[in-house]
């Protein structure tokens, strides 16, 4: 008989991880199987082979594959549990596919690849080259591709991925979003013909499916998905790419809780591709020698990129429309003349993000998290873009009885509407996430680049990774906007989503012309993005953090209390805060930095409130040293090095 400690995927007991069970044939470490678990089963995977213990053990009920899963996919289970403190069965059950269990009447295959091309060039000027060299040659096992827009980082990907197959390895290239990444897919599927993609819109049949090919088949592969592609079992991964290394998409907030940008640096040699890292990244990778620089466009040409900045409180600016300058709108006319595109950005969806009474004051609430309701006036209703309630736009103050309620603020189906009364006869279409799934931007991205549209209107989903080649005006309509979040990652997130704008229209493919409104044309952020100097931004923001104790410089742990009265939350957000304190001052531990109780950004939603607590610590080791000793329950929630504390 041989014995075996087994990882449930199930949770059974606080106190343990692991279980033993025993089994007449002999098993490999990372072979999944099915395990009696009290009066149910569960899926668990076989971690270590151990001696006759002298307890009486039951026995695994069946092997699900004969193939055990790579070392990096345990390695990575284990580690995370660790790091994050996470449950190991939360893991697990996050690291294997749903429907692990059911036969699947056919294997999908690989569908052929119409877009390979087996005589596909990929050609590289001398800068990439030099890039690629210094990738595979730097002994840091994570690497910071820092590249500008239009430097050409996915043929570098190419190439080292290239390089990999040539020695037997996979990889595993992340993006943020399919849906936003498509081009970048597109370009791997011309040069390799067996990619596997993974993504949150394939059926449960289907994923299963690839991930079992992945699993059986022995020669290298490629793999593109979102975060949860770090799972794929591929075998001798050789290297991990994360493109728009920055995105907050790479963060897990449902539990268990990670950075994948962590994990994968865990699992294998990793390059971040990014035209503009986070700050964090961007210290540990220069502590550590570990960035290469591409400043170069790479098609370079005679085109250029005139960028002007407008102040939103000049109204003598915008005498033609109160949300549009007149700069901007001459500047579009052009376009359309020319037969060129413009890009029209603002980052808040719906018509108005503020509905409220002129004479008392009221305003228009969420009943359940007491957020500012959005118009939609395409749809004459009030939403809550937290919750996602829908409530009927009212006819008069339900305060008192003012029938002057006004509409103030402005988003992307606004901004729509007044083009088209501005310009009736150009072809506009508007991405958000309020756009119908046929007509968002990955579906028609084909006819947006050849011309099909005069005038894009949207939301950061314009900004990540297409490419519009007859684009020659782009217009931010309010570039301070996201800088009043309450948030220290705010001006960081500001100047990524500036920039990525910026460079949709700084491609060298037409002479254009950018329009950057803001209410703070000198602002520092503003200036930085408009001016593409990421090194200022870089040391500006630095010092900041220096002096708030935030990262690189502090590890952050954010500790949140949700309970249904404001009283029970508030009473036990107290408590927490004295025990935290108290040991702190037990176990003697020094540099930490406690915040006092606070209600959370969003206080309160349907399930009640939440108040939030905020610890900082020089080591990270004793953030864990303190949470370890906190008493659990379900009303507390933490988050490891959260990339927001909203």
């Amino acid at each position: 008989m041989n014995y075996y400690l087994v990882a449930p995927a199930k949770s059974f007991h606080q106190s343990e991880n692991l279980l033993t069970y025993e089994s007449e044939a002999p098993l490999a470490v990372g072979q999944i199987v099915e395990i009696p678990l009290g009066k149910q089963s569960s899926i668990g995977i076989i971690t270590e082979s151990v001696k006759k213990p002298d307890f009486a053990t039951k026995p695994i009920s069946r092997v699900l594959y004969e193939t055990p899963l790579p070392k990096q996919i345990i390695k990575a289970i284990f580690w995370l549990a660790d790091y994050y403190r996470c449950p190991l069965s939360s893991i697990i059950s996050a690291a294997l596919p749903r429907g692990i269990t059911k036969n699947r009447r056919a294997k999908a295959a690989l569908a052929d690849n119409p877009i390979f091309s087996p005589d596909a060039d990929n050609p590289l000027n001398a800068q990439q080259k030099s890039a690629i060299k210094e990738i595979e040659s730097n002994p840091a096992n994570t690497v910071l591709l820092h590249g500008i827009t239009g430097s050409g980082k996915t043929n570098v990907y190419i190439e080292l991925a290239k390089h990999q197959l040539e020695a037997g390895k996979s990889v595993i290239l992340l993006v943020p979003e399919i849906a936003l990444t498509s081009q970048l897919v597109q370009n791997f599927q011309r040069f390799f013909k067996d990619v596997i993609l993974l993504h949150s819109e394939q059926t449960e049949a289907v994923r299963h499916q690839l991930w079992q090919q992945a699993l059986e088949t022995d020669t290298p592969q490629i793999v593109i998905g979102p975060r949860s592609a770090l799972f794929a079992p591929v075998k001798d991964l050789g290297l991990i790419i994360i493109d728009e290394a920055h995105e907050p998409a790479y963060h897990q907030d449902q539990n268990p809780k990670y950075s994948a940008l962590r994990l994968a640096s865990q699992m294998s040699k990793t390059v971040l591709g990014s035209a503009t890292p986070l700050v964090s990244d961007y210290y540990v990778c220069k502590q550590h020698a570990a960035i290469i620089s591409l400043d170069e466009l790479a098609i370079k040409n005679d085109k250029s990129a005139e960028i002007s900045v407008v102040d939103f409180k000049n109204r003598a600016d915008f005498t033609r429309n109160r949300i549009l300058s007149n700069q901007l709108i001459e500047s579009i006319q052009r376009s359309l003349d020319a037969g060129q595109q413009s890009l029209i950005f603002h980052n808040r969806r719906g018509t108005a993000p503020l509905t409220i009474c002129d004479k008392c004051g009221w305003q228009a609430l969420c009943e359940n998290c007491l957020l500012p309701l959005v118009l939609h006036a395409d749809k004459y209703q009030l939403s809550c873009h937290t919750c996602g309630r829908h409530f009927p736009v009212p006819t008069a103050c339900p305060e008192c009885g003012n029938a002057s309620i006004h509409h103030k603020g402005f988003g992307t189906k606004l901004i729509e509407e007044e083009l088209r009364k501005l310009f009736p006869r150009a072809k506009i279409g508007r991405f958000d996430a309020d756009t119908a799934s046929d007509q968002q931007l990955n579906k028609v991205y084909t006819e947006v680049k050849n011309g099909g549209y005069d005038i894009l209107v949207g939301t950061q989903m314009l900004a990540k990774g297409f490419d519009f080649p007859k684009l020659s005006t782009l217009g931010v309509i309010q570039a301070d906007a996201g800088l009043n979040l309450p948030d220290f990652s705010s001006e960081e997130r500001t100047y990524q989503l500036l920039t990525q704008v910026i460079g949709r229209a700084n491609r060298g493919h037409q002479n254009s012309h950018i329009f950057i409104q803001t209410f703070q044309p000198d602002q520092k952020i503003i200036q930085f993005a408009t001016s593409g100097n990421y090194a200022d931004f870089y040391n500006y923001l630095l010092e900041k953090r220096h002096i708030a104790k935030l990262p690189p410089y502090t590890f952050l742990l954010k500790l949140s209390l949700k309970f249904k009265t404001e009283k029970a939350t508030v009473t036990n957000a107290q408590k927490l805060f004295r025990q935290i304190q108290k040991i702190i001052r037990t176990d003697n531990l020094s540099q930490i930095y406690v915040t006092p109780p606070m209600p959370a950004f969003h206080e309160r939603e349907h399930t009640g409130y939440t108040w939030q607590i905020i610890i900082k610590a020089k080591s990270r080791k004793n953030l864990v040293a303190i949470f370890d000793q906190l008493d659990k329950s379900s009303y507390l929630h933490y988050d490891f090095d959260p990339y927001t504390l909203l």
